[in-house]
């Protein structure tokens, strides 16, 4: 797994979608962020994971709503895909090209995306 701190790049609608979404996280006080760049896995569904947690099913919910909110609020795009909002474990929001993971610390643990995608380079938000 290779990690890096996180990317200060051009600016682009992906990166501002990146940014806004990170900062959304970081507004429900979301934990242990990470954005997976997977552009050059050819096996990869999309090109970039972003994974957080929650301490409860409660802010697991809270970040994956405000994350949806602010993006359609800000930006005018709306997740393609939303999916566990019930149990609020994992909660999986997609934006096509960026999929983002709200992970339940037991739910994380047990999936391990990171291992999973370990040919990812993978930016750690929590330096910052």
């Amino acid at each position: 797994m290779k990690v890096a701190p996180a990317p200060t790049e051009i600016v682009t609608v992906e990166n501002v979608l990146k940014d806004l979404i990170v900062d959304s996280i970081r507004d429900i006080k979301g934990k242990r962020i990470v954005l997976m760049d997977v552009r050059h896995l050819h096996e990869a569904p999309t090109d970039y994971f972003i994974v957080c947690e929650g301490e409860s099913s409660t802010q697991v919910r809270a970040i994956a709503e405000h994350i949806s909110d602010r993006v359609n609020k800000e930006l005018g795009i709306r997740a393609n895909h939303k999916e566990g909002l019930k149990e609020a474990r994992w909660i999986l929001v997609d934006y096509f090209d960026l999929i983002v993971h709200v992970f339940y610390p037991e739910a994380r643990a047990y999936y391990d995306l990171e291992d999973f995608w370990s040919d990812a380079i993978i930016y750690n938000y929590e330096e910052q």
